[in-house]
Formats: C-alpha cells, sequence, structure tokens
C-alpha cells in the first residue's frame, strides 16, 4: 500500500485504511495522530470505557468500542483494512494479549500489513543477547505482576510467537524503555537485542509509534521483529546506518 490516495477499481481516490487496535493508550494516540498525518482513514479499537480518550480526535477517526481480545469488535473493526496496528498488553492473567494477537490475525483482511508491539524481553530466535541484569528485572517483574495478577508479561511473548508462526505479512517492533517528549525522528534498529546500536535503551514513545506507522509501507520489515532505540541517542550516534539493519 502507499501513503498516497490510490485509486480503486472504479476509478475513484480512496484513502488507505488502518485500523489500531489498543488505540485510547498513549502509545496508540501517537499512532492515531501519525495516521491521520498521512491521509490515512483509521478507525480505533478500544475498551469501552476508555472511547472518551479519543475524544480529541473527533470525527476525523471511527472508534470500535470492545476489548481488544473480543472477536467481534476486532472483526468489525478490520474489515476492509489495509493495515492493522496492534498493541500487545498483557492485562491481566487470561491471556490478554495471546486472545487480541489470534483474532487479528484471524480476521484482518488476507495480505493485510499486521504491525505488532511488544519490549525487548520478547526473544525472536537464538541469537538475542540479554544481560543478566536484564534478565533478571523480567524475571522479578514477571513473578511479582502475576502473583498480583496485574499481568502476564510472558502472555506477551505467546502472542508473538503466535505471530512469527503465521504466514501473515508481520511486522513485530519490539521497544527499548520509553519516555514522552518531542519527536527525534524514526528510530534506528537492530534484528538482534545486545547489538552495540541498541545499548543506550531509549526510545521517545510517540517515535515508537512513529516506527509503528512507517512500518505499514517498508517491505523490507515483513517478518521481521526489529529491536528499536532512538536515532538519537548515543549508541544510535555512534552505531547507526539507519538503512540497514545489524
Amino acid at each position: 500500500m502507499s501513503t498516497e490516495r490510490e485509486q480503486d477499481t472504479a476509478g475513484k481516490q480512496r484513502r488507505s485504511k488502518v485500523c489500531i487496535v489498543g488505540a485510547s493508550g498513549k502509545l496508540g494516540r501517537y499512532m492515531v495522530q501519525h495516521c491521520l498525518d498521512r491521509g490515512y482513514e483509521v478507525v480505533g479499537v478500544c475498551r469501552e470505557q476508555s472511547v472518551g480518550k479519543l475524544a480529541d480526535f473527533g470525527d476525523r477517526i471511527t472508534v470500535v468500542p470492545g476489548r481488544t481480545d473480543d472477536r467481534a469488535a476486532i472483526g468489525r473493526a478490520v474489515a476492509g483494512c489495509d493495515a492493522v496496528l496492534t498493541v500487545l498488553v498483557p492485562h491481566g492473567v487470561h491471556g490478554y494479549s495471546t486472545g487480541t494477537a489470534q483474532a487479528v490475525l484471524d480476521l484482518a483482511p488476507t495480505g493485510a500489513r499486521l504491525v505488532f508491539s511488544c519490549g525487548w524481553h520478547v526473544a525472536r530466535d537464538g541469537e538475542d543477547a540479554y544481560s543478566r541484569r536484564f534478565l533478571a528485572t523480567v524475571r522479578i517483574v514477571t513473578v511479582l505482576a502475576r502473583l498480583m495478577r496485574f499481568v502476564d508479561v510472558d502472555d506477551q511473548v505467546r502472542a508473538c510467537r503466535r505471530v512469527f508462526d503465521s504466514g501473515t505479512r508481520w511486522t513485530v517492533v519490539r521497544g527499548s524503555d520509553l519516555e514522552e517528549g518531542e519527536s527525534e525522528g524514526l528510530p534506528v534498529w537492530s534484528r538482534h537485542v545486545g547489538a552495540p546500536i541498541l545499548a543506550s535503551n531509549k526510545t521517545r514513545r510517540t517515535d515508537f509509534a512513529l516506527f509503528m506507522v512507517e512500518a505499514i509501507t517498508d517491505d523490507a520489515l515483513i517478518r521481521e521483529a526489529p529491536a528499536i532505540v532512538g536515532c538519537r541517542t548515543p549508541s544510535a550516534r555512534a552505531h547507526a546506518r539507519p538503512a540497514e539493519p545489524r
């Protein structure tokens, strides 16, 4: 698909249509804005109690209320979409991320670009390299969160495995630690966590969203799981050749 207006079979111009699953969160709202800036038609999915968080966008977007693992809501939202951007949130301990990913994989139109967000802790293959400190932190957070029945970090891992194993046109964007602030530009990326380019471990949240949106039209990212970092961080400046993965 193209960021430009496209010609449909009747010769009329139409906008590319993008669904954002998890649109009311911080990352989701940034993605909505980036999509609108590019002229996309936007459909957002969020829980009914969070619809008000999207009020600022008014009638520029269509909102489908529902849990992101609600297959009926996802089915309505993704109908006719050229791309689906999904925030995988490991909410609760009942497979929320897995249910969300599976609904998108099953119900998105054939050939649609599917872009999912997660963290560095999701390993793509056996070549990611994690520090002992990182692994210990993830394990502590995982255990404590599960005991509190707040989130299940491993659910996000399982969700991504389903994406990796699918035959769809997927991209899984693995984010570093996030911070607020003005955009610094498109993040740089590596195929593997542990690469020197990623050492700074910081990305502006708006730029994470920007990378998700840019992935829609970047065929080089199909069936890739880029680990990203801010393009102006010290490690990116020291090591980056942004057009090439490492």
